[in-house]
């Protein structure tokens, strides 16, 4: 069984979810607090070795019509700096709805209440991974 990172980048908040190529499903995790989308890496580094993953999924924001913008440069800097610190492979995955999708499935579990920005981002991580986890 391999355990998997997954990342919704954002410029202030980046989610986070666990996965497992077994099950095939993952988990979010507590999201991450980001200046000018730059986590505290001390925190990214105590994730990494609680979980121990094989691969760091990171979600490319895309457009509808799936062309690149401002977003998906800094998404890939993020995923080339996680590379660089930590040494894993990394696998980018389009995003596209999952924030969308990630707010419905918290509003129908719990209302207004459950739509805080930390969960909507750690959710998206979620189905991000779930996402890359059923294109294997």
């Amino acid at each position: 069984m391999s355990q998997l990172l997954g990342f919704d980048f954002g410029t202030h908040n980046i989610g986070v979810a666990v996965g497992q190529t077994v099950t095939g499903t993952a988990s979010p995790l507590p999201a991450l607090k980001a200046k000018d989308g730059q986590p505290d890496w001390v925190k990214v580094e105590k994730i990494i070795a609680e979980w121990q993953p094989k691969l760091l999924v990171v979600g490319l924001p895309l457009n509808m019509d799936g062309s690149e913008q401002p977003l998906t440069d800094l998404a890939r800097k993020f995923a080339n700096r996680l590379h660089g610190r930590f040494g894993l492979p990394i696998e980018l995955q389009d995003e596209r709805l999952t924030t969308v999708a990630a707010k419905e499935e918290l509003f129908a579990r719990g209302g207004y209440r459950e739509l805080s920005k930390d969960k909507i981002d750690s959710a998206a991580a979620q189905l991000i991974l779930e996402d890359y986890l059923a294109n294997l």
